[in-house]
Parts: structure tokens; sequence; C-alpha cells
């Protein structure tokens, strides 16, 4: 149920009193609208982001069909309060047939679909002016992006396709003006706080929208989510801890599982030939008794079959090829690869983990092995926490028209933070990064032991003592897996493990400016424009490849504290008597930005990187390494708006963006107007250069789209 926030109340109490107090309040009513139709097509054949159900799936949008079916009705309805009060409200009715889901056809709140989408009143109180309800307030004006336009969320179901002011959110704020001088203006801002809405990033995924980011698909993805592949990693735990037990590895069964093979790793399997013929049921790896060389098979063949199909038919531990744990091209176990130093699939880039690591996230219910499941759950803040900030805005006599600005704020993107709990209890679980202990018939997990990031062995070949299992207990010390390490035996506790991936948001500081200057270059006018921001305490994921190279899964994606400090340049001339040019030139400072290079050696010799590094969260991929993001990212953009056709009825804009790694987005679009009454459009936008950049990943939904509108009054 939408729950209303305490500013939302106060400002609704607000609005109430000079209504209840004017009896004008429905006099001088006056109402226009318009009634829309914007159809849009995808251009090209291609897979999108995260439209896959399966690894194996190769459905993919065809030209010519229908992205997008939207209807909309809009209604402006505006009045009086006395000869001071003004009030206007913008009410829309919309829906997109084509929409994945409920979430992204017809009404929802707080995205630009909501039904209310401005409802405020205009009134003053001495030299102040007041703007109380809900509203758009714009600091910024960059082309194509978003810098000093922080006071409202954004809906990116189009990412920047839709014109500003329809993917503006609007919120319920207070905010008040004065004049300062004979040129200055100071503004008050108090709003509730809101986050971005951003396609895929909930419990649900949003499987087969048009612009799921690589970085969102990565966390709520079918296919390559964490939030899907833990739960498909742990049910292959749970087949090789039921092996183990059962006696598959050499024929000989272990009463503690896979707690004795804490000296043997997925590399350290996957990458040797092993012998499943000669004793039926049975893996036999090198060295053991009956090992026959002559009819081995890479020990990743062995790994994928129990991965895709578990130790029996209709195993539910079974992957299916489903999820991403190994990067099969086909249905057969034969047809995968593997390479730990390119990886591009969940036990590739595990290459280190031990297999006493996979007994840690199963259990035992008493007649069956059972893995770890994973959720979705959201920790935002209380929306009667508010933001708040002022800007001071000042023209001076030579032309030069500056502001500063300042706003404490939740950020508006959600941060994304993964830990390990009880899954009947709650309670938050501790990881420990035990080290090994021989023991007769193997290695097991040294309970002592518990060692630091900077302790964890880069080669795992050294010495197969060293090399950790990641366990997990609570805050009574009980542990948990399908067999204990305290005591090698049938855990007691047989409290299964969830991973939650916890979606939250942070307090950021942010201060700005602008400038813009007017001259002349000969006949030619020129405006000299700029921006810039500095954000304290944002967040960004950070990657550590050498955790996720033992499966220490919760630590190796975190989100830390970032400083950055982002800046436009612009400049805008008109020339042939009405032609803006207007170019620009966008740098984005990550001035916490962290790259630690490091290079890890497998079990079996294998050099792979497990650097440390800042991520980039639009696109960090398991199919493009985890892709690493930018301390300087640079964009630029050329803007061309132009009148056209008698009387000047028509307009058209093209935008092109250029941004570091080779992405481009290039959008067309034109207006007319037929009659006063009924106006026509047409917009074309094309995505295109390397498939791991913002724009270039989103080739795919590349997209025509027309529209018709019909104003009344």
């Amino acid at each position: 149920m939408y729950k209303r926030s305490t500013l939302h109340l106060a400002v609704l109490a607000a609005l109430s009193l000079p209504a209840a107090a004017s009896a004008s309040f429905f006099e001088d009513i006056e109402v226009n609208g318009f009634l829309k139709n914007e159809t849009a097509f995808f251009l090209k054949d291609g897979q999108k982001t995260g439209e896959a159900k399966t690894m194996l799936d190769d459905r993919h949008a065809s030209a010519g069909e229908v992205m997008k079916f939207e209807n909309s009705a809009r209604f402006f309805v505006n009045g009086l309060l006395g000869e001071e009060s003004s009030w206007p409200l913008d009410f829309n009715l919309i829906c997109d047939s084509e929409g994945v889901n409920s979430d992204w056809q017809c009404h929802k709140n707080y995205t630009q679909n909501d039904w209310f989408r401005e409802a405020y009143i205009d009134t003053s109180m001495g030299d102040i002016s007041f703007r109380l309800g809900k509203q758009q307030v714009v600091w910024g004006t960059a082309d194509g992006i978003k810098l000093l336009d922080i006071i409202n969320p954004t809906d990116f179901r189009e990412m920047a396709q839709n014109a500003m002011e329809d993917s503006r959110i609007p919120i319920w704020m207070i905010n008040a003006e004065m004049n300062v001088g004979d040129s200055g203006n100071l503004q008050f801002i108090v709003s509730e706080n809101r986050k971005n809405v951003i396609p895929g990033l909930n419990d649900d995924g949003d499987q087969g929208h048009p612009f799921i980011m690589k970085g969102v698909d990565s966390i709520t993805g079918e296919v390559n989510g964490f939030l899907h592949v833990t739960p498909a990693l742990a049910g292959v735990a749970a087949s090789f801890n039921a092996a183990a037990f059962g006696g598959m590895f050499g024929g000989v069964a272990s009463p503690a599982g896979l707690l004795p093979f804490a000296g043997m790793t997925v590399e350290g399997f996957a990458g040797i030939q092993v012998d499943a013929v000669t004793l039926p049921g049975a893996i036999l790896l090198p060295g053991m008794p009956g090992y026959n060389p002559a009819v081995a098979m890479p020990g990743y063949y062995a790994l994928n079959n129990i991965a895709q199909n578990g130790l029996a038919a209709g195993d539910p531990n079974a992957n299916n090829n489903v999820t991403n744990l190994m990067s099969v091209y086909g249905p057969q176990v034969t047809q995968v690869n593997w390479n730990p130093a390119a990886p591009q699939s969940a036990f590739e880039y595990m290459p280190n983990a031990t297999f006493a690591t996979f007994n840690t996230f199963n259990t035992f219910n008493g007649a069956s092995f059972v893995g770890a499941t994973a959720v979705y759950e959201e920790d935002n803040p209380d929306t009667y926490e508010p933001n708040a900030g002022f800007r001071y805005r000042m023209s001076l006599e030579n032309g030069l028209n500056f502001s500063v600005n300042y706003f404490y704020h939740y950020s508006a993107n959600p941060e994304i933070n993964m830990s390990w709990h009880d899954a009947v209890t709650g309670e938050k679980l501790t990881v420990q990064r035990a080290t090994g202990v021989a023991v007769p018939g193997g290695i097991m997990p040294d309970i002592s032991t518990n060692i630091s990031v900077n302790q964890v062995p880069l080669d795992a070949s050294a010495n197969p003592l060293a090399n950790p299992t990641i366990l997990l207990r609570n805050a009574a010390g009980q542990y948990y897996g399908a067999f204990d390490p305290a005591t090698g035996a049938f855990n007691a506790n047989q409290n299964g493990v969830v991973m939650v991936m916890e979606e939250s948001r942070s307090r950021v500081s942010s201060i700005g400016g602008s400038f813009d200057y007017g001259t002349q270059w000969g006949e030619v006018p020129v405006v000299i424009r700029g921006e810039f921001l500095y954000d304290h305490n944002e967040k960004q994921p950070v990657v550590d490849k050498l955790l996720l190279g033992i499966g220490d899964l919760t630590n190796a994606l975190v989100m830390e504290d970032m400083d950055r400090f982002s800046y436009v340049l612009g400049v805008d001339i008109t020339v042939m008597t009405n032609l803006l040019i207007s170019g620009q030139f966008i740098q984005m400072i990550n001035l916490d930005y962290v790259d630690d290079e490091r290079t890890c050696t497998t079990q079996t010799g294998i050099r792979f990187d497990c650097s440390r590094y800042t991520a980039d969260f639009s696109t960090v991929h398991m199919t493009n390494g985890l892709n690493q993001g930018w301390e300087y990212k640079e964009f630029y953009s050329l803007f061309l708006s132009k009148p056209f056709g008698e009387s000047q009825l028509g307009r058209w804009n093209n935008i092109v963006m250029y941004e570091d790694g080779g992405g481009w987005w290039d959008r067309f679009d034109v207006e007319y107007s037929f009659t006063d009454e009924w106006i026509g459009s047409a917009e074309i936008n094309l995505y295109w250069g390397d498939e791991d950049t913002t724009f270039g990943q989103f080739e795919e939904s590349s997209n025509i789209q027309v529209g018709i509108k019909y104003i009344w009054e």
C-alpha cells in the first residue's frame, strides 16, 4: 500500500488551508489537455540483455517488432485562490500494452506513469514566493545528461530517450524563493526522498525489458544475476556433498561429505583429467587405485555434468543449463568452455574455491541435501527523512549569470549489499576464512583460523593447507552446512542459509554551480556555459576477484564510499538564422577510484587476474570479465535544433553522444503541427559501438517511434 510521508501530509495540510478559506477555489478553473499515442518498433534483430530464460535460449527481438504501444490522456487543470495564489493540477492516464509486466504498463506511483504528476499551490508571503506540493525543480540544463538536475529522481524506463520533463519524477516538496538585491535569487528546497526507477533493479528482474543494463542483469537477471546464480551454485554444492557422502569420489564414502576436500579447489578438479568410466558411479582422480588415463576426460566435463544434470534424473539440484554456472554452448556436457584466465561463468570466476567451501552453502534436512537460497530485499530510507538544499543565482552587469547550490539528500541511485543470513532466524552471519589442517583421508577446514584478505594466498598451487575455506557462523558460534566443521559429523544446526541482496540508499552531500555567458563571435550569437558538481559519500561497486576466486561471494562484490567531481562545458551558437548548434564536453572523475592489480595462480598453474577494482555499474557482467569502471569517464555531445516548414510549424532535433570506450547514441526527432489541435512526431534512437559501454550495450534496442497528439481546450 502507498504510504504517505510526513512531508507529503504537511504539504497537503498547507494546500488545504487556503482552499478552505477561499470560496473561490473552484472558480476561474481552466481545463485543457491532450490525447497521445506513441508507438515504437525495434530496428534490429538481436537478443537484449536479460532476455534469455536459459543459457541456451536464443529468443530475441526482431526488426519491426513492436517495442512500445503507449496511449495517454493528460489533463491540465488550473485555478485561482483569491488574488495572490493559484493552483495547477497535472493528471495523467497512461498505458503501454507492450510493458513486460504490470510495473511497466499502466499506473505506478512515483514513476513517469503516476496519475498525479504535479499538484501544487503557488502563493507568496511578503517577499517570499512558495510553491507547495508535488512538483519538479530543475537546477541543471545540460543536454542528454543530468548533472545538477538532482532534485527529482528519474524514470529510466527508456534510458535518456524520453524528454527530461517526462522522465523526471515529481515529488512532494516545499519550494521557497526570494529575490536578493537587484539581480539575485535565493531558493530553498525541502523534499521527500525517492529513488530512481531502474528497470530490473527489483525482485522481479523485469525480464524482457528493452533497457536492462548489464550491471542490473548481474544482480537480478535469471541467467547471469547472482540472485539466481547463487542458489544454483548451492544446488551443485548439495549434489557434490551427496556425491562425496555416497562414495562417488574414488568409490570410498566420505562420512564428512565435502569437508575433507579442503585441499582440492574447483580448478584442481576441473583442470585435470578424471576417470568416470572404470568404476561405475564413481569419479577417479589421478593417483587413485584403478585410474585409467586412457578413458579419462577433462574434469570440467564432469563438473558440468553434475552441475547441469544433478546426480540422478529429475534431481531438483540440477541446473539444466538455466543459470550461467558454466560457459555452455550446447546441451551436451562436453559442449562447454573452460578458461579461468578469461572467465565468463560462475565456476570460472571461482577457480580457487575449495570443495569444502561448498559444504557451507547447503544443509541436510534428514532426507536430502538442500542448497542455499537468495532473496532481494529493500531497506530504503523512510520518505519522512527529507532532502534539503538551496541555490543562489545572480546576474552580473557584464552578462555573466551564475549559480551556486548545495543539496543534502539520499542518493537516488540504489546500492546493493550482499550478506549471508540464517534462513530461519534471519540473523546475519559472520564469514570466516579458515585454512586447512591435515587429517586422515584429506584436509579439513581448521576452525581455529580466520585469515584476513591480505593473508589469502595468491598461488593456490603452493600449499594446499593454505587455501582458505569459506565458513559461516552465527553469534552463538554455531557453524552452517550439511556437515559441521567443528565436529566433522552431520550438523545439529539444520538451519539453512540465505544470501540477502539488500537495496538501500545513503546520504550524499552535493555541492555545485553553473554559469552561462552570452557574447558575439562576429555576427554569430554565442553562449558559453558550464555546470559543476561535487558529490561526497556516493557509493561505488568494488569487485575483489581474489575473494571471488575463493568463493567469498559477499565480500567480493561490495559497495564502498566514493567522492566524485563532474562537470559539463558547453558552447551554443546560432547560425543560418535559427539553427542552434550545441557542443558539450562532459567528464566524471572518481576521486576514490580503486585499482589494485594482482595476479593469482590456480592449483593447476593457470595464472588469472585477481585484482580489486571499481566496477562499471552500468556494464559489469559475468560475460565481460566483470567490467572495470573508469577513473576519468568522458562524454562528448553535439546537439542541433532547427524549426522548419510554413510559419515554422515544425522542428527537428538531433543529439549524438559518444562515450569513452566506444559507445554511441544518436537520437533524431521531429515534430510538426498539422493544425492547432493535431501534432505529429517521429523519433529514431540508434545505439552502437562497444557492447560493454553504457550506450553500446543497447544496440539491439535501437528503435523508431511515431506519435500523434490531439490537443484540446
